[in-house]
């Protein structure tokens, strides 16, 4: 069993080529181009946070430059994605419902813990009312009393997640970003398979789904967040290893696993030149010791520290161009004034081409803009500040003053 040796160029460009990044021309229309993404990926993460457009949005966007944002909706309207759990939750294809299964049985036996204690005697009327009454929300669920757990949760809220996370509902639609839910009977399209897999099965899935999406991999990479799947993962590498289902490739002193065919996507072009905004959520970087190791990119999303203690700000965006980490910029986009804030452009010092650097974030921030809902920018600070002036330069014809503010 031969192992194959890959530059950190080589390795880096098979990552993001497996990952669309930056996309190339797509024959497809715009909503099947959105759906290929999701089946290349395996999965796109949901989030909350609303600096800029959500991160599943953002995440299809930069793979997909005809993205809209009512493509998800649609998709789960022509079921033909679905909502669950991968490391985080997230919009699924949905011929990989099966998938899901073998969690939501351990959490329905008790097998895997969810974080809400189950109140079964409230879940039994939460259910007889969806399946009397159709999809309900949250709301529809009254409760004057007081709320429990650690987010401040009704007990009817819950009761349908943990019918959600135990696979006795499904999230047939979001209203306004809010949970819509119904019973898988009423959501699933007819003929899908719905069996079990078996666990070798699960396994090799993962597996598969993970390299196809990331180009290499290693076993705790691929049983990321994913309980009590390692040991049996790392098993059924080794399985495929020996019967040449996958190969074995060394980047520097680390190994990882690959398809047997992924280092054709080596013969295909890079587009180097094109700059991409990333969401923190973004697949290429959700594994930031990967992100790393590969990229020698120390990425720490600061949202989530004390604002005393941020380096380069709240909501923090790596930039990516000519094949690697760049950059980060901290932004947020002002819907009411139409106008992008960069609070803070920080390059790594690694990044030497400032002048082709500044062209190429100028013009993605073209689309950018759009794609947030802005007409223009406001550049308030740099790193470091001897940049300031060139990058404000390139960015001239975007900048808010150009308007009259």
């Amino acid at each position: 069993m031969s192992t194959l040796e890959l530059s950190k160029s080589q390795a880096r460009k098979l990552v993001l080529l497996a990952q669309g990044l930056p996309p190339v021309k797509q024959k497809l229309n715009a909503l099947d181009s959105t759906l290929s993404a999701i089946h290349q990926l395996g999965y796109v993460q949901i989030d909350t946070i609303s600096s800029i457009q959500r991160a599943h949005h953002h995440t299809l966007w930069n793979r997909n430059p005809l993205y809209a944002a009512s493509h998800l909706s649609d998709l789960m309207q022509k079921q033909q994605v679905f909502e669950y759990w991968s490391h985080a939750a997230a919009y699924l294809p949905m011929k990989d419902y099966r998938y899901s299964l073998p969690r939501k049985q351990a959490i329905a036996s008790g097998k895997e813990k969810h974080w809400y204690t189950p109140n079964e005697h409230l879940m039994d009327d939460v259910l007889r009312r969806i399946e009397a009454e159709g999809p309900l929300m949250a709301k529809d669920f009254d409760h004057a009393g007081d709320k429990f757990g650690e987010w401040q949760t009704k007990p009817a809220k819950q009761a349908l997640e943990n019918l959600f996370m135990q696979g006795f509902l499904m999230i047939r639609s979001r209203n306004n970003f809010h949970k819509v839910y119904d019973l898988p009977s009423r959501v699933l399209p007819s003929g899908l398979d719905t069996s079990v897999p078996t666990a070798d099965e699960q396994a090799r899935f993962l597996i598969k789904r993970y390299l196809k999406a990331n180009g290499i991999g290693q076993a705790a990479e691929i049983a990321y967040l994913l309980k009590n799947t390692k040991s049996l993962i790392s098993s059924n590498l080794t399985d495929m290893l020996e019967n040449e289902e996958l190969i074995t490739v060394k980047v520097g002193a680390a190994k990882y696993c690959a398809l047997s065919d992924a280092l054709g996507l080596l013969e295909k072009p890079l587009a180097k030149s094109k700059l991409k905004i990333l969401s923190p959520f973004d697949n290429l970087l959700i594994q930031r010791k990967r992100t790393k190791e590969l990229f020698d990119f120390d990425y720490l999303l600061e949202c989530y520290v004390p604002a005393a203690k941020r380096k380069f700000g709240y909501f923090v965006l790596p930039v990516l161009w000519d094949g690697k980490l760049v950059a980060r910029m901290d932004c947020k986009a002002d819907r009411k004034t139409k106008v992008l804030h960069i609070h803070n452009l920080a390059i790594e010092s690694s990044l030497l081409k400032i002048d082709a650097f500044a062209q190429a974030l100028f013009k993605e921030l073209v689309p950018f803009l759009k794609f947030n809902e802005c007409d223009v920018l406001e550049l308030h600070e740099t790193y470091p500040s001897a940049i300031h002036a060139l990058i404000e330069d390139a960015l001239k014809p975007l900048i808010i003053q150009n308007r009259g503010i």
